[in-house]
Parts: C-alpha cells; sequence; structure tokens
C-alpha cells in the first residue's frame, strides 16, 4: 500500500500559519469496499474550506460538519460510516464498505503538535521511513523510526507496519492508538530523455512519483522538453550512485544504446530496485543479457528486468507505451504479476 502523503499534512501547518482554526480527519480503519485506504486524511478549518479526502466524496460532508464540532470543543471524535449505519445512503457510502475515521483538533488545548508535524514532514522529504503513532484516547502523538522505538509492547504491531509499509489500528491494553505509516515516496529514474519520457513524465507525477531523467545526451534532456524535472546529463553509472537506488525505486532504460542502458540495467541490478525495465523487442533483449552476462551480472538477476516493458495492452505511440509501463510498475510495486 502507497504511503499517506505529507501534502496534507504540510498545508495544515500553512493554514495554522495564516491563522486558521484546523481538524485533521484520518481513516483509521476499513472493511470491506472502502473508497479510500487507511491512512488517508481530510484537513478542514473553522469556515468548512477544506482539502484531501476520506472516502472520495462519499461522506465528506458529514465528516467536514463534525470537524466543525472538534474544532469548537477542542475534543476529538472516531467516527464510523457503513451500510449497516442509518446514515449510510443519506452520506453516499452504500457500496458495502465500513470506515472509521478519527477527527482531530491539530492545536489541542495545553499541546501542539507543529514540531512534531514539521518533523514528519522533513523526514518524509528525505525519504525515510516514519510512522505517526497517535494514542486515539488522548491525542498523544509520537514518532517511529524502528519497531522498538515506543516500547516493548508496540513492538510486534510496528514490526508488522514498517515491514509492510501499512497504516493500522492497533488495541493495547490501556486504548486504542493509530499507526499511521509514511513511506518514502517512489522514484521512478528514467534512463534516456527519449520520446516516450515526455508523456511519461506528467503521467508518473499525478502518481506522485519523484522523477528523475538521466540522459548525458544534452540535447535530448532539455528544459524545453521535460520543463521543471530534474534532469542529470551524467551517465548512468556516474549519476545513479548520487541519486541513490532503493526498494522504493524503480529504473527503466529507454534509449536503445548499450552505450547507455546497459551500465543503468547493471546499476540497478545491483541495487534493491523493485522495478527495472528495459524498452526493446524480445530480440533485442536477447541481445542485451548476453552483453550484460559478458559484463559479470548473474543470470538469475537478469530475470529481474521486464523487457519488453509495459504490459501488454497493444499500445500505439508514446503516450500509451507510457500507460503501459506505468501500469506494469504498479502492478509489481501492488504486488501483482501485471500479466496474463
Amino acid at each position: 500500500m502507497t504511503a499517506p502523503s505529507p501534502f496534507v499534512l504540510a498545508k495544515a501547518l500553512d493554514w495554522q500559519a495564516e491563522g486558521r482554526q484546523v481538524a485533521l480527519a484520518t481513516v483509521i480503519q476499513t472493511w470491506g469496499s472502502a473508497p479510500q485506504p487507511v491512512g488517508s486524511q481530510l484537513l478542514v478549518d473553522a469556515e468548512g474550506n477544506f482539502l484531501g479526502s476520506v472516502s472520495g466524496g462519499c461522506v465528506e460532508a458529514e465528516v467536514i460538519t463534525e470537524a466543525a464540532d472538534v474544532i469548537a470543543t477542542g475534543k476529538a471524535q472516531a467516527l464510523e460510516f457503513g451500510v449497516e449505519d442509518s446514515r449510510a445512503w443519506s452520506v453516499g457510502l452504500a457500496c458495502g464498505g465500513v470506515i472509521r475515521i478519527f477527527v482531530e483538533p491539530l492545536a489541542p488545548e495545553g499541546r501542539s503538535p507543529d514540531f512534531m508535524l514539521h518533523r514528519l514532514i522533513s523526514d518524509v522529504e528525505a525519504r525515510r521511513k516514519v510512522a505517526l503513532v497517535t494514542d486515539l484516547a488522548t491525542g498523544a502523538r509520537h514518532l517511529a523510526y524502528a519497531p522498538d522505538d515506543l516500547g516493548p509492547e508496540l513492538v510486534p504491531a510496528l514490526e508488522d507496519a514498517f515491514r509492510l509499509g501499512k497504516s493500522t489500528a492497533v488495541q493495547r491494553s490501556d486504548g486504542e492508538i493509530f499507526i499511521n505509516m509514511f513511506n518514502p515516496t517512489i522514484r521512478l529514474v528514467i534512463v534516456g530523455a527519449v520520446h516516450v519520457a515526455q508523456p511519461l513524465v506528467p503521467m508518473a507525477r499525478a502518481l506522485g512519483y519523484d522523477v528523475v531523467i538521466v540522459d548525458p545526451r544534452s540535447a535530448f534532456a532539455t528544459e524545453e522538453r521535460f520543463g521543471d524535472a530534474a534532469i542529470s546529463c551524467e551517465w548512468p553509472d556516474e549519476a545513479l550512485p548520487k541519486i541513490g537506488l532503493n526498494g522504493h525505486t524503480a529504473l527503466i532504460a529507454l534509449t536503445h544504446d548499450p552505450k547507455i542502458d546497459d551500465p543503468a540495467l547493471i546499476g540497478a541490478l545491483a541495487s534493491d530496485a523493485f522495478y527495472v525495465g528495459a524498452l526493446g523487442s524480445k530480440k533485442t533483449h536477447a541481445k542485451r543479457v548476453e552483453r550484460l552476462l559478458q559484463a559479470g551480472v548473474p543470470r538469475a538477476e537478469l530475470d529481474r528486468i521486464h523487457a519488453p516493458i509495459g504490459l501488454d495492452l497493444g499500445a500505439q505511440g508514446a503516450a500509451e507505451i507510457s500507460v503501459s509501463i506505468l501500469a506494469e510498475i504498479t502492478a509489481v510495486h501492488r504486488g501483482k504479476s501485471g500479466r496474463a
């Protein structure tokens, strides 16, 4: 599961800096076909302005109304919506799902979470895995960077949360807590500023990916072609160690030029990158495999390369090829094969 975005929390700090009174609603538990995943958040101010989503529009109006009470009283509330609830049809949640939502004032009386939220956002921007742990009875918050950060009773739950990258509600002996996991965003490294990369970059950004283009050919990797996208004009063997490849990285090689693609693939296969793909036909890939074997890459590692790249959608043209590539990356990230 993709970690919740810190964008809503960053805007919460902005709104507070503007003098607004705000409440934060967070999905803490779901059953069945709930419209938004656990960890999704909605920010609401005292005037009814809101940002984010906890249900894709199904129960937002009800939550915004409850948020006004939370802001007025300074007391958090836990809400539940589902088909068994008499409000389900009236608020639009009639799809068979059940969701629990925790609504809290961001600056409860006697304390301020601002420092912690600033630190959380900095951690996410620095690509550190972190959990925001909230006591649902008291509203107290803590940050955890490892399963044993908050005492032995929470170790099993935090171990699961960190291993799966999944937010979850946990019942302790002294009450319920919510663990909201913030994993590093997916970094997509595009090797080759080719025509396919041009529609691919905005599509990947729409999915929330951190995109970096690597191409030593300055005529290709230009601001005119890619706007404000991050571009490295170094050769892949120089650029990739600086970028850093890990388990939250996908790398795709698109140039068809062995001098550029092969070093990039060698670097990616030596890392924990969760997805490695290369453009080209089966015949082209067979020749690529022979070159990489001669370069000393183990045969078992070569099986990690998705080639020909992308799901078999019958794609034609750069935009459709981009869709097929991102669909395959999404499938692999979600633990699916993406194949027939």
